[in-house]
């Protein structure tokens, strides 16, 4: 059956079918005197904020381990969660750590986050926490942890020998690994992993606390009314578990793990030579062999920890960009056909609630938005993309559907009030002339205008709210350095809770959110 012709017989998914608002906001930009965003009361205090303001979802960026470059959608795996989020002072009351082991960390900067610094500072203090939880017989912080391995056991075992393995050879990716540990299948067996084991249990243990820790926080947000949006990058780090220990789900070499083919996206609006992510690009016939069941443990492991995902690049569901592995950069791929909707109808059949937003930005094919329409589910918007051109721009307010998702910016684009700043007279005064303002709060004329937007989701970045320019941004695509790392501080958002969340409020009420 084409794409068509299902949608006529009706889409696969169907859940946007109210209005609300949501907030954009990666933890590791909370406050705090840790280094980085926590899992702490920063947390809860902005939760406290989303629900004085009306707004009834979060949407956050990938929770997963981060690697090279601190980008969390490029993570050690796409099952498990980010050490670096895990709130050490819990474990300073909780008798695992003493307050002197995080004056290192209080020396870190409070305004952004210095991963390099974060590195050799927090590891040591959650290696001395596990020492200590085998010493006190593994009491049941967040329950039992025995149970919590079991109930993980699918890509548990594999993600943390991989870590203890990446550990043992100085961090150097798998495929310089040695012959007899290269692969999972290979390494399970070797003496080394045995060898390695107690290293694999800590690293199992810092899982642990990162999901005690986010099922505390998911608790709170559902006590509020909250839900939280996740984020599902469409592909999975080279250096990874899940492409060492599942290497034929993957366009890699079955014997060296060398990539046959990398992922990017061809020249577009943020870069002139296209995006050579260098991702390993999926094998969608071994996939489609087996009904899919790797990706759809993978978004059932992704609804246990939130309650809508985000699929980022939905396009390549349908056709994606293959690059030459050694290519310089991503202007020499051609387009190749993706699963299409044989993924959705099986995602369908193993999750029948789940509740997706397609990711549909880019260039996009007819076929592409045939495959959304086909779903059924919510595409997305970026306001920023609206302005400049003619008057059939899709991103233009007149021109949305409801069943989408509109933003003023996201993750990867400058925050409204830097890229007003920078973009072409022209285009500011197309913003001026469709908005019918002066364009000296624009930041707040575009949250207003998601609001107003048929769209049944507006999201609003964090840093709108906050009317922040450019020091702001989180993500520059493109740039392999320096990203990540923005932070906001505590005091802003007292601000915001007094003079700002009424306001919000009053938006929602007054459209319908």
């Amino acid at each position: 059956m084409s794409n068509q012709s299902l949608a006529q017989s009706g889409p696969v998914f169907s859940w946007l079918n109210q209005r609300t608002a949501g907030v954009l906001l990666h933890p590791t930009a909370f406050p705090g005197s840790q280094g980085i965003g926590v899992l702490d009361g920063a947390a809860d205090k902005f939760l406290d904020f989303l629900a004085a303001s009306g707004v009834r979802t979060w949407q956050i960026c990938p929770l997963g381990p981060t690697g090279y470059g601190d980008s969390p959608y490029q993570c050690f795996s796409a099952f498990a969660g980010n050490p670096y989020l895990i709130d050490l002072q819990a474990l300073v009351d909780s008798g695992l750590l003493d307050a002197a082991d995080l004056a290192p960390l209080q020396q870190l900067p409070r305004d952004h986050v210095d991963f390099g610094w974060l590195y050799v500072t927090k590891w040591p203090a959650l290696f001395k926490a596990f020492e200590a939880f085998k010493a006190a017989g593994r009491p049941a912080l967040y329950g039992d942890f025995a149970a919590f391995k079991t109930d993980k056991a699918s890509w548990l075992g594999a993600f943390t020998l991989f870590l203890a393995m990446k550990d043992h050879f100085g961090g150097r990716p798998w495929w310089e690994w040695p012959a007899e540990v290269r692969f999972h299948a290979q390494a399970a067996k070797s003496p080394l992993a045995a060898e390695l084991a107690d290293a694999a249990e800590a690293h199992a243990f810092f899982q642990y606390l990162f999901f005690g820790q986010w099922s505390r926080v998911r608790a709170r947000a559902r006590e509020l009314g909250i839900e939280i949006i996740g984020d599902a990058p469409i592909f999975v780090a080279r250096d990874s578990a899940d492409v060492w220990s599942h290497p034929r789900l993957f366009q890699v070499d079955q014997a060296t793990g060398r990539p046959l083919a990398v992922a990017g996206v061809p020249p577009d609006y943020f870069s002139a030579t296209g995006q050579l992510w260098g991702n390993p690009l999926y094998a969608w016939d071994a996939h489609a062999t087996d009904g899919y069941t790797w990706w759809i443990e993978r978004l059932r492991a992704n609804f246990a920890l939130c309650d809508i995902v985000r699929i980022d690049h939905f396009r390549a569901f349908d056709t994606y960009w293959s690059i030459p592995a050694d290519a310089a950069d991503a202007r020499g791929g051609k387009w190749l056909n993706g699963p299409g909707l044989d993924f959705f109808l099986k995602v369908k059949a193993a999750l029948p609630d789940a509740r997706m937003i397609a990711e549909d930005l880019g260039e996009l094919f007819p076929s592409v938005v045939e495959l959304r329409d086909a779903t059924g589910l919510p595409g997305m918007t970026i306001l920023q993309f609206a302005f400049g051109g003619e008057s059939s721009n899709l991103y233009l307010p007149h021109n949305l559907r409801a069943n989408s998702a509109v933003y003023p910016g996201t993750h990867d684009n400058d925050t409204t009030l830097g890229w007003y700043a920078s973009t072409d007279e022209k285009t500011r005064d197309h913003v001026r002339r469709y908005l019918r303002v002066d364009g000296r709060e624009v930041g707040w004329d575009f949250i207003r205008t998601a609001y107003a937007s048929v769209s049944n989701l507006a999201v609003i970045p964090f840093q709108d709210i906050l009317s922040l320019g450019s020091e702001a941004r989180l993500n520059t695509p493109g740039e392999p350095a320096g990203n990540w790392q923005w932070r906001y501080h505590a005091g802003r958002l007292a601000q915001l809770q007094t003079e700002t969340a009424p306001y919000l409020r009053q938006l929602g009420e007054l459209y319908a959110r």
